[in-house]
């Protein structure tokens, strides 16, 4: 297949990452191909072998995954079109015939530990962790013998031949993982009502209040913050961008007003993207920042501006 129908995810084959792809009524028909990591995901759609990339960016238990974040805020620039949910339950995956008294070294994601932690506690209190690039590649571990047991989703013992020898493990109810489906920049898809914009910002110089005069923008404007989180530029330590999602598309007026407002405030703004929201949640719609009311108030300016007060 060429590369406009190839989607890379984070592999190896059998990760959540692929499952969530799969949801996707377009991946039947794509070249769907496992890469080692976020970073290789990505590239692949920047160097235009492939025309998208599902990668996580977001637990509920774990909060952003660093590796999307990162990326997304660096390099050649990207942008989001579609985003998914996928609740997630573990599996202990182990080799055939393998007991749970047997069970001695185990392995998953490193975000998968939090979300296990517990149940190892309790059933294998003296198991040992060590982290794997993914929860396949623990699965894949597993087959080859260095671990006992993996934790990854259940759908991947047949492609290891593991055995599920414990099945529906999770410490916290309604866990949950967002997915984003990436591709190179262009005009993002028309509004649904139901929309999140994401950014990257950062801060033209760091002062008491700063970080208080964006969020400010957001609230003028009647715009509802997802989710913001501090990342570390490299450039030394206090040294921060903000990621961030909000409720509303790019072609909302109070989204835009919203945007060029941060545009003059921050010494830059990445747009990574205005899509759907996986849950279709509409935005509550403030007295005052409707797309009409917008439009009222420049009309006024407008005005005023020829001589006319009322």
């Amino acid at each position: 297949m060429s590369a406009a129908s190839r989607y890379t995810y984070l592999g190896p084959e059998g990760t959540f990452t692929e499952a969530a792809l799969r949801t996707l009524p377009e991946a039947a028909t794509r070249e769907l191909v496992p890469m080692i990591s976020v970073p290789a995901a990505l590239d692949a759609v920047r160097s235009r072998e492939a025309s998208g990339a599902l990668v996580p960016i977001e637990n509920s238990v774990e909060g952003g995954v660093t590796a999307t974040l990162d990326e997304l805020a660096s390099g050649e620039p990207l942008m989001i079109y579609r985003e998914v949910l996928l609740p997630i339950a573990f599996a202990l995956l182990v080799r055939p015939g393998t007991r749970l008294d047997a069970v001695k070294t185990v392995t998953g994601h490193p975000v998968a530990q939090p979300q296990v932690r517990k149940w190892l506690e309790r059933n294998l209190p003296d198991a040992q962790w060590e982290s794997a690039a993914s929860n396949a590649d623990g699965a894949r571990l597993v087959q080859e013998g260095r671990y006992d047991g993996a934790f990854a989703g259940e759908f991947a013992a047949a492609t290891y031949g593991l055995e599920p020898l414990v099945t529906g493990i999770h410490d916290a109810e309604n866990a949950t993982t967002r997915f984003v489906l990436v591709g190179r920049p262009a005009r993002p898809a028309a509004a649904t009502g139901a929309d999140k914009t994401s950014l990257v910002l950062w801060l033209r110089a760091d002062h008491p209040g700063a970080l208080l005069e964006l969020l400010q923008e957001f609230s003028a404007c009647g715009v509802n913050l997802c989710r913001i989180e501090s990342r570390p530029t490299g450039e030394g330590i206090g040294r921060y961008c903000f990621s961030v999602d909000c409720e509303g598309h790019i072609s909302d007026r109070r989204v835009g007003e919203a945007l060029m407002g941060l545009k003059r405030l921050c010494a830059d703004v990445r747009f990574l993207g205005s899509y759907p929201r996986a849950d279709r949640v509409r935005p509550e719609i403030r007295q005052g920042t409707s797309d009409a009311d917008f439009q009222r108030a420049a009309d006024w300016l407008t005005r005023c501006l020829d001589g006319r007060t009322t």
